[in-house]
């Protein structure tokens, strides 16, 4: 399981940007995140054109599905999406791993058993401004 943002875990961080200008503010390699959204298409399309690693945030099962054909490597879901998320990425064979964001480590438990692939905390997402 990863697990990204917790206190005694190193682990990458993930670079909220508002613009492809601010990409450029982001560390070399780093890991971009993006809340899905047809507003975004042009920093999604940007990033996967120049091979910038990209997580995106959905919140329903259409926006998954959207996620994983934009080549995101990542795709960061509600926690009440988890089982399902996961499932899907599991029977379609995507080629992201799901993240479910959470905000206590008392859930890990409870994820690790529904077999997801990874949990993200809030502080490993930095926002960067452009």
């Amino acid at each position: 399981m990863y697990i990204y943002g917790h206190r005694f875990i190193e682990s990458d961080s993930f670079y909220h940007v508002p613009n492809i200008d601010a990409i450029q503010n982001t560390p070399s390699n780093s890991t971009i995140y993006l809340d899905f959204s047809e507003d975004n298409l042009e920093i999604i399309n940007h990033a996967t054109l120049n091979s910038v690693v990209l997580a995106l945030g959905a919140v329903n099962i259409t926006e998954i599905i959207y996620a994983s054909s934009l080549g995101a490597s990542f795709i960061v879901v509600p926690k009440e999406l988890a089982k399902t998320a996961q499932n899907i990425a599991n029977n379609y064979l995507f080629d992201a791993k799901i993240l479910i964001h959470i905000t206590d480590e008392d859930e890990i438990e409870e994820l690790a058993i529904l077999g997801v692939d990874g949990v993200i905390f809030s502080n490993a997402i930095i926002k960067i401004n452009s």
